[in-house]
């Protein structure tokens, strides 16, 4: 799953307005950010598989620390422990957390069985929805769309910039999301890990855009 994660960002907005939508994207895609880190160093691995279905073309053989149940549990805490420690805001920290653990759940959804419930154990979990590409991006597409929705109707605009910036950044979510289901597979590893990288692209996208933004009454 690429942008639902993304959707839950926007949505949690709506719950607490006084983190940085780039704050929750970063919480969103915690899981994602340390992955490529992860792959680079040899902790963890993956494969590229010859797929027609483009949500099948990576095999996940390996990702007990980033994305296992217990990995994304320990992430979740973490990263509202230190959300308090810096704003000491309770409320903001919980959902923080609760947004961090969101990745795996929707992980659970889409993906075949691959995901560790505890990383020293062989027992792996998946409903498998990535199976079907149309369910998939059905489902996806509207987690997203909700939660821009939420998002649109929780903020408004200081100027231009909020406007543009906002409306800039969903049709370039929207354009990667259709180019990595019509592409080519990745022609590396390491290419993998590098494009994981520019998520922070869209991380200081997002904290531009709510510097041009502010809550609605």
């Amino acid at each position: 799953m690429f942008i639902g994660h993304y959707g839950v960002g926007f949505a949690a907005k709506k719950w607490d307005k006084k983190p940085s939508l780039g704050t929750y994207f970063i919480a969103c895609q915690f899981m994602d950010l340390l992955w490529p880190v992860f792959l680079l160093l040899g902790i963890e691995k993956v494969e590229i598989v010859h797929s027609n279905n483009p949500f099948l073309s990576l095999n996940f053989i390996s990702y007990p620390y980033s994305h296992s149940l217990l990995g994304a549990l320990f992430w979740s805490v973490l990263f509202g422990a230190i959300y308090f420690l810096i704003r000491k805001d309770m409320r903001s920290s919980i959902i923080l957390g609760l947004v961090v653990i969101s990745h795996w759940v929707l992980d659970f959804i889409v993906h075949i069985p691959d995901l560790q419930i505890i990383p020293w154990l062989s027992l792996r979990v998946g409903l498998g929805l990535w199976n079907s590409v149309v369910f998939t991006v059905i489902i996806e597409g509207l987690i997203f769309f909700i939660g821009f929705y939420l998002y649109l109707k929780s903020t408004k605009s200081k100027n231009k910039r909020g406007q543009i910036g906002l409306w800039s950044l969903i049709i370039f979510l929207s354009v990667i999301y259709v180019l990595n289901l019509i592409g080519p597979p990745p022609p590396s590893v390491q290419a993998i890990a590098y494009a994981g990288f520019s998520q922070w692209i869209i991380i200081i996208w997002a904290y531009w855009v709510n510097s041009n933004r502010t809550a609605s009454s």
